[in-house]
Parts: C-alpha cells; sequence; structure tokens
C-alpha cells in the first residue's frame, strides 16, 4: 500500500497553480478561491469566516466532528516607506528573510494589479566588508522608477503586499519545489484527502470539517477563530517541519528528521497522547513510515490553537518534512507527500463516531 502513487495528474496541476499563485497573510483570498474550487467536488457543502478561512464539510448534519487542517497563508513584505527617489522599503509580515532578498524579483499587489520589482543589491565591487550583510535597514525593492510620485502611479503605497516571485518546479523526478509549501502543501494534502473519501465512496459517521485556516505565520491566529465557530471534537492538523538532513542544520539542536523517510509525528504538551497512539498505530497497520519529534511547550503550529480551544480538543500533528524553510525554494519529497496524504486518510477512516480520547473517564 505505502509504495502505491495516490497523486493523480489533475491533482498535480492542481497543486502547481496553488503554488505557484501568492497566498501572504492577511490577503490569502485568491489562493483560497483556487483551493475551494478544487475543493468543491468532494464535499457536502462549505463555509468561510470574516477573514478568510476556508472550511469543507462532508456529513455536515452529524454532531461528532473531526477536523484536518492546514494553513493557507505565506510569509511575505509589507511597503514600509518609499523614498522621494523612488526606492521602498519594506516590514515583514510574517517570518520573512532579508538575507535571502537581495537579486530577488517580486509581485507588489495593489489596486491597479501586480507591479513588478526587484529586491536591488550594490555589485560586490562596491561593498565594503562592513556592508555586505543585507538587513532591513538596507534592503529595498526598485520598481524601475526615479521618484516617489512615479512609484505611487503605478498604484505603489504603504501597506501594498509584496512576494517573492518563483514557479514550482521538480526535481530529479520526485522532489517538490516552491516558495510557501509552508504550508500550501498542507492544503494540497487535505484536499485530496476529501478527493479520495470522496471516489472511493466512503461513508463516515461523523462530520469531517477541511480547513485551511488564515494568519498561521503570524499567530495562529485563523485557526483560533476557526476552532471556535467549528467546535470539534478532534483535530488532526498538518504543517511541514525541517529536513534536518542538509548541510548547516545541527540534529542534536532540531531533530534528525531526512526527507523521504515519512511524515513526522510530533510529541508535546498539545498533542493529546490517545490519538497520537492511534495515529502511529494506523501507521503501523497500514506499513506507512513515520519519524517522530519532541515539542518544547509548544508546537508553534496551528495544533496549539486547536488543542487549548474550547475546553480542550484532543489534536495531534503530522507534519511534512521540507528543506530551506522560509525560502523560495522549499523542498519535500513526493513519497512524503503521499504518505502524509495516506497517514490521515487511513487515521480519519478508523475513528469511530463519539471515540472518547479522554485519559480518565
Amino acid at each position: 500500500m505505502a509504495s502505491k502513487k495516490i497523486i493523480t495528474a489533475k491533482s498535480k496541476t492542481f497543486l502547481e497553480n496553488y503554488l505557484n499563485n501568492s497566498s501572504p497573510t492577511g490577503f490569502e483570498v485568491e489562493g483560497q478561491k483556487l483551493w475551494l474550487s478544487y475543493l468543491k467536488p468532494y464535499i457536502d457543502e462549505y463555509f468561510t469566516d470574516n477573514y478568510g478561512t476556508v472550511v469543507g464539510v462532508i456529513n455536515p448534519k452529524a454532531d461528532y466532528k473531526v477536523v484536518i487542517e492546514a494553513h493557507a497563508d505565506e510569509i511575505s513584505w509589507f511597503v514600509h516607506y518609499i523614498t522621494d527617489d523612488g526606492f521602498i522599503y519594506v516590514r515583514r509580515n510574517g517570518g520573512s528573510d532579508h538575507l535571502i532578498a537581495p537579486s530577488k524579483r517580486v509581485n507588489i499587489y495593489t489596486d491597479k494589479g501586480i507591479v513588478k520589482a526587484v529586491f536591488g543589491w550594490p555589485a560586490i565591487h562596491t561593498r565594503q566588508e562592513k556592508e555586505d550583510k543585507p538587513s532591513l535597514s538596507n534592503i529595498t525593492l526598485d520598481c524601475g522608477c526615479s521618484s516617489k510620485e512615479e512609484v505611487e502611479k503605478l498604484g505603489v503605497h504603504v501597506g501594498c503586499v509584496v512576494t517573492f516571485e518563483d514557479e514550482f518546479t521538480i526535481l530529479n523526478k520526485n522532489r517538490y519545489v516552491a516558495r510557501a509549501l509552508d504550508n500550501r502543501i498542507g492544503g494540497f494534502m487535505i484536499a485530496e484527502v476529501a478527493r479520495i473519501l470522496k471516489e472511493s465512496k466512503t461513508e463516515l459517521p461523523f462530520g469531517l470539517y477541511i480547513v485551511n485556516a488564515v494568519q498561521e505565520e503570524i499567530g495562529l491566529r485563523g485557526a483560533q477563530m476557526i476552532a471556535q465557530r467549528i467546535q470539534p471534537n478532534v483535530a488532526i492538523i498538518t504543517d511541514v517541519c525541517h529536513d534536518t538532513g542538509t548541510p548547516m542544520l545541527d540534529k542534536k539542536v532540531h531533530g534528525d528528521f531526512k526527507g523521504g523517510n515519512g511524515p513526522v509525528l510530533t510529541y508535546g504538551p498539545a498533542v493529546q497522547n490517545n490519538l497520537l497512539k492511534h495515529i502511529i498505530s494506523i501507521a503501523e497497520k497500514n506499513k506507512i513510515p513515520f519519524q517522530r519529534q519532541a515539542a518544547s511547550r509548544a508546537t508553534g503550529t496551528d495544533t496549539d490553537a486547536f488543542a487549548y480551544s474550547n475546553e480542550g480538543v484532543p489534536s495531534a500533528l503530522i507534519s511534512l518534512p521540507i528543506r530551506y524553510m522560509h525560502t523560495t525554494v522549499e523542498m519535500c519529497h513526493e513519497k512524503d507527500v503521499e504518505n502524509c496524504i495516506r497517514l490521515m486518510l487511513e487515521s480519519v477512516k478508523a475513528l469511530k463516531n463519539n471515540q472518547d480520547f479522554r485519559y480518565i473517564k
């Protein structure tokens, strides 16, 4: 079972379009529309909230509610200050990395459409050693203008959101590379669970809520809001973690996880142990490889928001190991994507209606 491919050509086309689209924190709407369009044939109904989280529902009349969740937003930049001679300084929107910015192409989103620009950087011949390190005080956007007035005529103003420009690609036939695999790849995976359930005509005895939440990158905000609205009985969250099998990462600090070796299951206070044991038993039964991670205090993912909502929701985290997180070349192994989908799918199918995960009953 674990070797059988489940990602179809149609699925991969959606994934490419979804990853190439932008979904900055607070401005996720276009990505959410794409995601919902793909999901609609596989659900019974859907709803959205005031900030853009989208929820597809299977079996919506059921009292017992199970959530599978990913976050839809990506890191980006805000236009912060425009100089008189037309250069643009930026502010982070989420955990954007100023060190990788120099010489990158970007899209600035305005009411007049996308404005192309670049993060300029002085030639190596002209820099002093002390100036060699990029920082928020010295990286600037250049959209080819000579004055602030020219920039503003293009529709650019303080508060416009900015994303790097790049395209999805596949390396060595099995490595997906894109900006913002964190965490649109999660949105793809939960949508695939819904697709497979529909195509296999699987009937669930409970309501399944497929949640693509906004604003995770600035504090799990979308998950906090939607958890209160859904009030689920169980939540299985998917996000990304570090593939530490790359240079410059210390396994003693970050853990030992390698792309291609399977999903990563997290141990930590927010992870409900009986639900985690359920998922591990499903992995072992179905011969789905997995890796283990220990979280200190918080997982740093939407798991924390769901776990501590509504007087406590049994929650667990299934992570996809990726290389080069928060860069434009985030990379994951196709085999891990498929095994994450399988593990979520089989874990959901094995849940019982009104299943009680409490330790003491």
